[in-house]
């Protein structure tokens, strides 16, 4: 499966190097956009953000959802090889 995480990080001067590290330990990742990984993983939406959640304060928010084959955006083109790459192969592993 491939997931998105997106977040805002509301404690001013917070290291959240952790939950950096948190994302990238859950399998393939990419991060172009601020604030925004893919991930493909073969954990839940749930089980990701239950290994992410000792990483965040309480006043951030964190959302994580499931990648569907359907997208679009205006992103460059490294980013949409990766995205068919990762999202095709989730489909079918």
């Amino acid at each position: 499966m491939a997931h998105l995480i997106s977040y805002d990080l509301n404690k001013p001067g917070q290291n959240y190097d952790d939950l950096y590290e948190a994302i990238k330990r859950l399998g393939a990742w990419w991060h172009y956009l601020d604030s925004t990984w893919i991930v493909k993983s073969s954990y839940s939406a749930p089980e990701i953000f239950e290994k992410l959640k000792p990483h965040i304060d309480k006043n951030d928010t964190v959302l994580v959802i499931e990648i569907t084959s359907e997208y679009s955006g205006w992103l460059p083109q490294k980013a949409w090889d990766w995205l068919r790459e990762k999202v095709r192969e989730a489909a079918y592993s």
